[in-house]
């Protein structure tokens, strides 16, 4: 029953602020909504066959060398898409007829440093407001009726952004359903996210439009408006839009479609 789970929610709103040993042991949800999180969801959506992160645009290049020739790199320094990469880091790209069957090798600014200082969690997944629940509810199978569950938000440039901070409280708002959260424990961070989601997306109002016009006031939201690609934003607030989560596997350092099983 619910009510017997002790499982305990950890928000934190920059990765750079958490001690080297926060997530150890845990389950680390790592969130970096524009975009490397919901590029890489939507990747494996499209039928990639695996998503490879790297922390540095060096080893990016190192990495794809020693893959098969279909493999594509995709990445972004900035919000600007890297010259020699095959993809930026829009979702939009990452589409079935470009990314089916292929591996990927990806860096960005924000979300793959950020899942680079998560390797002490017992477990590591990628989550986003577009894959909410899913990514809620494995959470909840993987760290058990107790244990401890990180919500690392990747922020812009060291900065912390409204826009993880909302995905983490879509997240916990969706790990509501399954349990009360206040029977789950959620720190203080984590309630004003909960809070913030539910605010601009209860009954009665515009969910989408409310979430795109917090997206673009954020430093990364609003330098994306200023490179064009505002269409992101979107692609970025379609709450729940797959059921798939994103799960690196200790022994590949591969991220893939969650299945339930040991990696």
């Amino acid at each position: 029953m619910t009510s017997t789970r002790s499982l305990r929610w950890h928000c934190h709103p920059l990765p750079d602020d958490m001690p080297p040993d926060a997530v150890a042991g845990g389950v680390a949800i790592i969130i970096d909504v524009l975009r490397a999180s919901t590029t890489i969801i939507t990747a494996l959506a499209e039928g990639a066959a695996f998503v490879l992160p790297a922390a540095e645009v060096a080893i990016a290049r190192r990495f794809r060398q020693s893959l098969p020739a279909d493999t594509l790199l995709g990445g972004e320094r900035g919000g600007i898409p890297l010259a020699d990469f095959d993809l930026g880091n829009s979702p939009a790209e990452y589409d079935r007829a470009r990314v089916a069957g292929r591996g990927i090798v990806i860096t960005t600014t924000n979300g793959t440093a950020a899942l680079a200082r998560c390797d002490a969690a017992s477990d590591v997944l990628i989550g986003g407001l577009v894959n909410r629940t899913a990514v809620a509810a494995a959470a909840l199978r993987l760290a058990g009726e107790a244990g401890d569950v990180h919500l690392v938000c990747a922020g812009t440039d060291g900065c912390v952004t409204e826009e993880d901070l909302l995905g983490a409280g879509a997240i916990l708002d969706a790990a509501g359903a399954v349990g009360p959260v206040a029977e789950l424990q959620v720190d203080e961070c984590g309630e004003a996210a909960l809070a913030s989601f539910r605010r601009l997306t209860g009954a009665g109002v515009d969910a989408m439009a409310n979430l795109v016009e917090a997206f673009s006031r954020a430093p990364g939201g609003a330098n994306l408006v200023e490179l064009g690609m505002a269409t992101d934003l979107a692609l970025a607030a379609a709450v729940d839009q797959f059921d798939l989560v994103p799960r690196l596997c200790e022994r590949s350092g591969r991220l893939l479609p969650d299945d339930g099983r040991a990696t």
